[in-house]
């Protein structure tokens, strides 16, 4: 196990990068502790899969260090950093067993036979491999293989860390669930280091403690999936966490509300309010559908609204409104009746975020 620290990372496939939009890593600096569960989320093309591929060897920075226990590992291959990882697609020796594939690890660090068949059972147990142990891998279904991949990886106990990159896209989607739990509970077992890089959120949300969002080649936050729903630091992380996301309105602040132009004003907290009158940038309130409040009647301290449209949803309901021309979403439960025509929203305060040119003012 190992800590990893990436400092002042940066990363550039161009030859001679000269501005920012050259790079696909702008600035990286945090540390991801021992035996701590992890996930990288963010859309294609953010970054993710770079970031991890520096982190276990694969490519090399063009900026800053990789650290792993204070070590300068940063010009290290693979191979010298002691590190497994599992791909997209899985890797895997066709004309071998399943048994020879887990054992495959084990064998080429010279552990005693009986070691690797222990190690070897313990892991197909855990993902339900044993049936399989004595197939060729070569005839098995792509969720099989994927296990397999996943079990290669899991076999050594002795690792600084487990790198994931999407290793779940080929799997249906009953079996990703059972995985992800498997994957939870190893990881409770071992308390080794996993950094997990997914596009999807439920899988980053269950799987990891800390998830890092990752968007335009940063970081733009790094916490619990509690913090990522309710404190977002960044507009992007309001906007990608959640189903739908966090709704976002531009306002100006006098006195204590913000105001909405053409729309209304809405009372914010007396230390947000003080706060967003000493911003300097451009303002937005942002708060999640399911904190706003629908009324059948407007009065004073809400927004005018007019409902465009419902989503039936099964257990809850999704209501888009229309504000002067702006879209917002709110959750209903399914008990509660869905106004028609025009209506008042009201804004919790203690759900209101500001932010100032894309950040949260804390």
């Amino acid at each position: 196990m190992a800590r990893i620290e990436l400092s002042k990372i940066a990363h550039s496939y161009h030859p001679n990068p000269a501005e920012p939009a050259d790079y696909a890593l702008k600035r990286i600096h945090t540390v991801w502790k021992d035996g701590g569960a992890y996930a990288l989320l963010g859309p294609s093309g953010c970054g993710k899969t770079t970031l991890l591929n520096i982190i276990s060897g694969l490519v090399t920075p063009s900026r800053g260090q990789v650290l792993y226990d204070d070590r300068d590992v940063t010009p290290l291959p693979p191979e010298k950093r002691n590190i497994a990882q599992v791909f997209q697609f899985p890797v895997l020796y066709d004309t071998m067993s399943v048994y020879n594939n887990l054992a495959f690890p084990l064998r080429n660090r010279k552990m005693s036979d009986a070691r690797i068949k222990e190690r070897v059972l313990e892991v197909a147990d855990s993902l339900d491999l044993t049936p399989f142990l004595n197939k060729k891998a070569a005839g098995l279904a792509a969720d099989a293989k994927q296990k397999i991949s996943l079990g290669r990886g899991l076999v050594r106990s002795d690792v600084a860390a487990i790198l994931f990159d999407e290793p779940l896209t080929v799997i249906d989607p009953q079996m990703k669930w059972e995985l992800r739990r498997k994957l939870k509970e190893i990881h409770e077992q071992l308390k080794l280091t996993f950094i997990y890089v997914t596009h999807d959120q439920t899988e980053a949300l269950t799987f990891a403690d800390q998830v890092a969002v990752m968007f335009e080649g940063e970081i733009v936050q790094l916490g619990s999936p509690q913090d990522l729903f309710e404190n977002p630091e960044h507009r992007f992380v309001g906007y990608f966490i959640g189903s739908p996301g966090m709704n976002f309105l531009k306002c100006t602040i006098e006195g204590a509300s913000a105001h909405i132009d053409g729309a209304g004003c809405i009372e914010l907290a007396p230390e947000i309010a003080e706060k967003g009158r000493k911003a300097d940038g451009k303002l937005e309130i942002g708060i999640r559908p399911m904190y706003l409040k629908i009324h059948t009647r407007w009065t004073k301290g809400m927004l005018k609204a007019g409902v465009k449209g419902v989503e039936d949803l099964g257990s809850y309901r999704i209501v888009t409104l229309d504000v002067a021309g702006r879209t917002l979403k709110a959750m209903l439960s399914e008990s509660e009746a869905v106004p028609e025509g025009t209506v008042g929203v009201s804004f919790p305060r203690q759900w209101i975020r500001l932010f100032e040119d894309g950040w949260l003012i804390k």
